[in-house]
């Protein structure tokens, strides 16, 4: 009886600390068996010498609105973080339209790319355009708003108004740090766990407090390392990583003219390349209580909702406070 009442102890020590992996599932490169919360639909793609599938998926409300607002995830995430917003905005009588980037989610993983967000704005124009889109809302989160930002840039005429949650890009980290090579991004990205992805998480993102909720969007990119699909995954993500260091959009805020609406968590505290900048510059990088009213005067008219004590994931962390800012912005 000692002994089962040890292990059982031992299990719950590793749960919480993230190294009892039961509940992550191997996951192919274009998650195959994660069923989306919705349903899931492809746009063939041509690109540079190529066949690519971009996977999407269209919410159509019973009323609508007549209004139709585009949702562009981050990095280490995908379309499928968006549910309960698209839910939500479905609800209120908005068309949602949720793309999975190439390189990310169930889209194809090219073992060649050029990544640009030019590139990529182009694929989801191309969605737009399938669908006879003419006009729509940008919402980008993290990655997703240097993406709406170039996007909007690229597509004025289409874009409605901008939404930028907890943006990266609001600083230049090639002038921040040194340049990683790909093979070197590559190498360190094959050595992702799901110990080293939470981790990531809890100092960038929840101020290392972590809640169940958090935990399905980690077990997703922590299942790619268990598949023997990870290395191709790995590389699409240094490919995306390079684009991001050496892409910036701070310089370009200033030509941003559609109502635009930042919503930041001010405890984030996420940088790119943080680890490989001189010391005495890691502690300014990432300073979102900062950034966020630095770049809101970079925007003409831009509003500014500050979530006190938020990390890099508002409409997960504090989905109500989320929604509040939205909302009156775009009904």
């Amino acid at each position: 009886m000692k002994y089962i009442k040890l292990s059982i102890t031992a299990m719950m020590i590793l749960s919480a600390s993230g190294l009892f992996q039961s509940q992550v599932k191997p996951m192919d490169a274009t998650l195959s068996t994660y069923q989306y919360p919705f349903e899931v639909k492809y746009k063939e793609l041509y690109s540079q010498n190529q066949k690519l599938k971009m996977a999407y998926m269209r919410l159509q409300p019973k009323v609508y609105n007549g209004k139709t607002i585009v949702l562009l995830h981050g990095k280490n995430f995908n379309g499928a973080y968006w549910e309960r917003t698209a839910k939500d905005l479905s609800d209120k009588g908005f068309q949602v339209i949720i793309p999975d980037q190439i390189g990310f989610g169930k889209s194809s993983k090219p073992q060649s790319y050029q990544y640009s967000f030019a590139q990529l704005a182009t694929n989801t124009k191309s969605i737009l355009n399938e669908l006879k889109i003419d006009k729509a809302i940008l919402l980008g989160h993290s990655m997703g708003g240097m993406l709406a930002t170039r996007f909007s840039l690229m597509f004025p005429e289409t874009v409605e108004k901008l939404i930028l949650e907890n943006p990266i890009g609001l600083e230049d980290y090639k002038s921040l740090a040194r340049y990683q090579t790909i093979d070197e991004a590559y190498q360190s990205e094959l050595k992702n766990t799901i110990e080293t992805y939470k981790n990531y998480q809890l100092k960038f993102y929840y101020d290392n407090k972590w809640k169940s909720e958090y935990q399905p969007w980690l077990d997703l990119i922590a299942g790619w390392t268990l598949h023997s699909d990870y290395p191709k995954v790995a590389w699409n993500a240094a490919l995306t990583s390079d684009m991001i260091f050496n892409q910036p959009v701070v310089y370009e805020f200033k030509n941003i003219k559609m109502p635009t609406l930042l919503i930041i968590g001010t405890r984030d505290r996420t940088a790119i390349a943080k680890d490989r900048a001189p010391r005495e510059i890691q502690a300014l990088m990432g300073q979102y209580q900062d950034l966020g009213k630095i770049t809101q005067q970079k925007i003409e008219g831009s509003k500014l909702v500050e979530l006190q004590n938020v990390g890099h994931l508002p409409h997960i962390e504090v989905y109500d406070q989320f929604f509040d800012a939205l909302y009156p912005f775009i009904k």
